[in-house]
């Protein structure tokens, strides 16, 4: 990508934001309103998304809500840092968890992740739409071609 690394690897979020904080916090927030609170929070802590790639080619086909997803391989650590963003607040919570989960990581590891799992523990498919799954599942699918690019 074009971006330099020190604009993807000041992202909190995947490294020091983990997915045990996020399990923390759902297990002290017992109702889902707190939790939709909590997910938006987290939205807000996504690092501003470059104007110059809000294109066609980093923007997530499948969502309802306008999605784009850059990311940057650092050679040197052999590491993928992803930047996503949305218009719409629960889209940028939601992008948020996914970043906990991905952000980060080799490529190899990041494939490796079943992000299923974590989204069942989470109980997050049964709480939000099926258009929102669907956004989730865009995210997540363009996010391992990515990551099975930088993996050859």
């Amino acid at each position: 990508m074009t971006n330099s690394a020190t604009d993807f690897t000041k992202n909190p979020l995947g490294t020091s934001t983990t997915m045990e904080d996020v399990f923390e916090a759902f297990e002290l927030l017992d109702d889902w309103e707190d939790r939709y609170a909590f997910i938006i929070d987290l939205g807000k802590q996504l690092p501003p998304f470059p104007d110059s790639e809000r294109n066609e080619k980093n923007y997530v086909h499948g969502c309802q809500s306008q999605v784009w997803l850059t990311h940057h391989y650092e050679e040197a650590s052999g590491k993928l840092f992803l930047l996503i963003d949305s218009d719409a607040i629960i889209v940028r919570g939601l992008a948020a968890i996914i970043l906990v989960a991905l952000n980060n990581h080799e490529p190899r590891e990041l494939l490796a992740i079943d992000i299923d799992e974590l989204f069942e523990r989470l109980d997050l498919f049964r709480h939000i739409s099926p258009t929102r799954g669907n956004g989730l599942r865009s995210m997540i699918s363009k996010i391992r071609d990515v990551a099975s690019k930088e993996a050859a």
